[in-house]
This record gives structure tokens, C-alpha cells and sequence, in this order.
């Protein structure tokens, strides 16, 4: 069976102050995670609600936050709230 980058199931949704305070408070713990953000994404679309989905590590009870367009995929790029890693949805 092949790999896709959408097959997941979204986990909740949240509005756009909330997914805006997530991603800010990501980045304010790691630093080097905003250029990482500003290099693999562009800026997403005006939207009202964004998916939520859970963190894929290994033990981590994160939650993944939209934090824009993937620049080399047509996936959303997100970052987990809890332990700052980023993924393709």
C-alpha cells in the first residue's frame, strides 16, 4: 500500500484566534522553529476553522496546529503544540 500525505483523519477544529495562539506559543519555545516555518511554508488562506490533529511522535500527547502551506507538497504544514515537531497533513 502506497504512502499518502492525506490519508489521516483530522482530530478536532479549532478557530483562527486559537490556532493563531497555539502556533505563537510554539514558536516562542523554540526559537529555531519559526525560520523553519518560514522557509517550508507559505502563509495560509483566510479561513475561519482549521483541523487539529494528533501528534504522530511516539508518546507525545501533542496536538498538530495549522501553521501553513507546504511549499514542496499540497499538504498543510503543522506543528505540534507539545513537543515542537513539525508534520505534512
Amino acid at each position: 500500500m502506497s504512502s499518502n500525505i492525506a490519508q489521516n483523519y483530522p482530530y478536532s477544529s479549532e478557530d483562527e484566534t486559537e490556532r493563531a495562539a497555539s502556533i505563537a506559543s510554539a514558536l516562542a519555545r523554540d526559537g529555531s522553529l519559526a525560520d523553519k516555518v518560514k522557509t517550508e511554508a507559505d502563509r495560509l488562506p483566510k479561513g475561519d476553522r482549521w483541523w487539529v490533529w494528533k501528534c504522530p511522535s511516539r508518546g507525545c500527547p501533542g496536538l498538530l496546529h495549522t501553521a501553513g502551506q507546504a511549499r514542496n507538497a499540497r499538504a498543510v504544514f503543522t506543528i505540534c503544540d507539545t513537543c515542537g515537531k513539525s508534520s505534512l497533513r
